[in-house]
């Protein structure tokens, strides 16, 4: 077999297992980003997340892993619209944003 076409189903292969390997890791942010949301007391929007970044990175054990950063939206009345993201490394979430929020807080004067 040519050195080309060994290359090229390597690249496919290669290819392939990424594919598949952010089809699981974007399955496993659905419900950790659901879960945020429900924690939160916000509205996780369109029960979706779209990826943002993908890049090589070390774990905390030294291995070498993907970290892929998963934008998703959510709203904290139902008629606005802001995005948080969500970071795997590996299939393993390792961080969440969302916006600061104004909360407000009732004093009572005595």
């Amino acid at each position: 077999m040519p050195i080309l076409e060994t290359f090229c189903l390597l690249l496919l292969g290669a290819l392939t297992w990424l594919w598949m390997d952010s089809l699981k890791a974007r399955e496993a942010c659905i419900p950790a980003a659901r879960r945020v949301c429900e924690a939160e007391g916000l509205l996780f929007l369109d029960e979706t997340v779209a990826i943002a970044s993908i890049w090589p990175a070390r774990s905390d054990d030294g291995r070498l892993r993907l970290r892929r950063v998963y934008r998703f939206e959510y709203s904290e009345t139902g008629n606005d619209r802001n995005r948080g993201s969500v970071t795997l490394q590996g299939q393993e979430v390792v961080a969440f944003y969302i916006r600061p929020r104004l909360v407000q807080l009732e004093r009572t004067l005595h």
